[in-house]
Formats: structure tokens, sequence, C-alpha cells
């Protein structure tokens, strides 16, 4: 039980730091915003140097696709579209409940505006008990646990673009009975659409784990990104109160004392900050929200993150947009960046989602809401699984009584 009466003694020394960080964040600011001037007028050089200096340089920082001075009014969304979302959820195992297993659920939503059409909300629950599904990836010193988490993402990606591709097949049977079978080389989602994600496509957590185990979890994923590609819906990750500052990092580069951005050399192994960290611990959403207005898009920005080395096609592309209710980071693929109409669409799209979700894209909020799994799912989870163990004959069906004792008190 949590002791307010003691946690209140702290309280007044928090309020007191949080004083002083929002002084030194506005400065930050100020210097952020002159810095920013300063990189525009020779945005071109500062590019240059950085991609000479990859290789030595101890920090990823972005590389802006656009002008600096970049701020576009996004356009607004077209009356008939539909926006597609998944989310997942899980019950981790644990070897206190009566059976080693976890489960994968996935909330699945489209939703059709403009169309007269009925929207699919539901879920999509697996649940892995064999052996090759829970001990595999202890091969590669991973966890269970940790396991379980990266399944789900390449589950989540699967079955939207599984979404995306229902989608095209009802298209396509409703133009063949509306022309009489007169052509099948059309694109069958005849209305624009939004394929959507809660959070990042950059998956840093991949950059650390073997071959073998990265590729089967990216692998799926990429697959899942083709099939988007090739029925041209526009994939989008957004990051609600991101806390990335890869396109200030940028920013060192003007501040950087020293001839060339050569790290390696010059500040490595010191214990001192780098001379260029004069912005840190600034994030890329405080300075955007001085620049945007609401419904405006910051410059596209190229991630340097070394794991989209393995992305292939689908290098991630993102800008910040001014929502109204906060500044999002909204990332797409490459295919999605450069292609001027998808990317408009995806946008557009993503800020009518915004709107109608009152501050957050309703599509993503409704399938998490779909995916969550509460505590009274697990406890009809387990009972569930309870009786088809005393069905098929197993005995000494319980909990260990470390997990019996936990659940209740007696004192």
């Amino acid at each position: 039980m949590l002791d307010l009466t003691k946690l209140a003694q702290q309280m007044q020394g928090i309020s007191q730091h949080l004083s002083v960080e929002a002084v030194a964040t506005r400065q930050r600011l100020e210097r952020a915003q002159f810095l920013i001037e300063q990189a525009r007028s020779h945005q071109d050089e500062l590019v240059e140097l950085q991609e000479t200096w990859r290789d030595r340089m101890i920090f990823t920082a972005a590389t802006p696709i656009e002008p600096l001075d970049t701020y576009l009014d996004i356009s607004a969304a077209p009356m008939a579209h539909t926006a597609i979302a998944t989310d997942g959820s899980q019950i981790a195992p644990s070897h206190h409940e009566i059976a080693y297993c976890y489960l994968i659920n996935v909330g699945r939503i489209v939703l059709h505006y403009g169309q007269s059409k009925l929207p699919l909300l539901d879920s999509l629950p697996e649940v892995f008990y064999r052996p090759e599904d829970l001990y595999v990836s202890r091969q590669w010193g991973i966890r269970t646990e940790e396991w379980m988490g990266y399944r789900r993402t390449a589950s989540e990606a699967t079955m939207l673009a599984e979404l995306a591709c229902a989608l095209n097949d009802e298209g396509r049977r409703s133009h063949l009975r509306e022309r009489g079978n007169l052509s099948t080389q059309l694109s069958f989602i005849t209305h624009p659409s939004v394929a959507m994600v809660d959070g990042s496509l950059i998956h840093w957590f991949l950059e650390p784990m073997p071959h073998e185990a990265r590729d089967m979890i990216l692998t799926p994923i990429l697959k899942a990104w083709d099939q988007l590609r090739s029925l041209r819906v526009p994939l989008v990750g957004y990051i609600s109160a991101s806390r990335s500052g890869e396109a200030l990092n940028f920013l060192r580069l003007q501040t950087c004392p020293f001839l060339a951005p050569d790290c390696g050399t010059h500040c490595a192994g010191k214990t001192e900050r780098p001379p260029c960290q004069v912005l840190d611990p600034l994030k890329d959403t405080a300075l955007w929200a001085k620049l945007l207005q609401p419904g405006q898009r910051s410059p596209l920005w190229r991630s340097s993150a070394k794991i989209l080395d393995l992305y292939g096609d689908h290098t991630i592309h993102f800008c910040y947009m001014n929502v109204g209710s906060e500044i999002a980071r909204v990332e797409v693929p490459a295919w999605v960046a450069q292609d001027a109409d998808l990317l408009d669409s995806a946008l557009s799209l993503t800020l009518a989602q915004v709107q109608k979700g009152y501050g957050y894209p309703v599509a993503l909020a409704e399938a998490h809401n779909q995916a969550v799994v509460r505590g009274g799912d697990r406890s009809r989870f387990f009972a569930l699984l309870e009786q088809q163990m005393i069905r098929a004959g197993l005995r000494n069906v319980g909990t260990s009584y470390k997990e019996t004792r936990k659940r209740g008190s007696i004192a």
C-alpha cells in the first residue's frame, strides 16, 4: 500500500525541480530556433557532412528531405475514405498459472466513411503452447516474455495487410458485378485508404538480436508492407507524445566546433558532455510546437537508425504534425514519402482520424479497445483452459501456492 503521507514530503522537491527545468527548456527552445535559422542557409552542406562522416558520428541524426523552413498545411480528407488499424495485447506466460502458455490478441478495425458500409470491430486471439513456440527464443538468450512481444508486433503487421487485401477483394467483386467483367487490371480499392499502427515503424529492438531471430520477426513484417505497397494503401505509424530527438540531433552538425563531425576522434571516450550537445534533453516535439500552426506539418526527415539498413525499400521517413491537441510524429515508409499523392492522402486521412477521435486517431483507439485483455478476460481464459485440461483427464490442475496466496490476504 502506498503511504501518501510519506510521499507528500517529496512533492515539494519535485515541483522546485520542474520549475527550474521549465526555465532551462525555454532557453533551449530559443537556441534551437536560432540554430535552425542558421542551418537553413547551408542545409545542403550539413547534409553532405552527415553523409560523409556518418560512420564516425556517435549520435543518430535524421536527414532532412525538404528545406528546414517547410511548414505545409495538410489538405482536407475526402468525404469517402477508409481507415484500417490493428493493435495488440497479450497474456504473458507464468509458471505459477495452471499451464505455461501465452496468448496474443490483435484488435482489427476497418472504418468506412461516406460509403454506407458497416465497420469491422473485432479481435483475433491466438494461443501459443507448443514447445517450439515457447522455447525457440531461448537459444538466442531471449526470454519468452520478450519474444511474445516481438511476435505480437509481427502479427499486427500481418493482419493489417490481410485487412487491406480483403478490402481489395471486396472492391474487385463489387467492380465486376457493376461492370460485367470488363477489366480485372484496375486498382479495386476505389476510395482513399490508410493503414495505421500505434507507435514507431522503426523496430529498434531488432538491432541487437541474432540474425536468425531477427529474420523470424522482420521478414513477415516487410512482406506485409510489400502487400500494402502493391495495393497502394499508405502505411502510417502514429506516435503520440514522442520522445525522439532525431531531428534536433541534425542541429548538432551546426554546433560542432570542429572542421568535421569526427566524433570517434574528437569526443569518443571523454567523460564530459560533447560540445555539440547544447540542446539536450530537448525533444523534437518541443521545437515543432513553437514552429507549426494547427493543421500544419514539418519537413520530411529520413531516419538514420542502423536497423533500417535491413528494411530495403521500406526505409522510414517521418514528419511532425500539429494535430491541434499535440505535436504527433507520423512515420511512413519510403514508398509513401516518395509518392506525393500517397503522402498527401496518408497525412490528410491521419489528421481526419485525430479530429474524429478528439485528439487521437479513432481507428487506433478502437483497435486498442478491441485488443486489450482485462483482468476479467484473463480469469475467463484460464478458467476455460482449466475446463479443457480436466476434460482431457489431467489431474492436480491449479495455480501454484504462491499465486493462490497472492490473490488473497488474511492480514
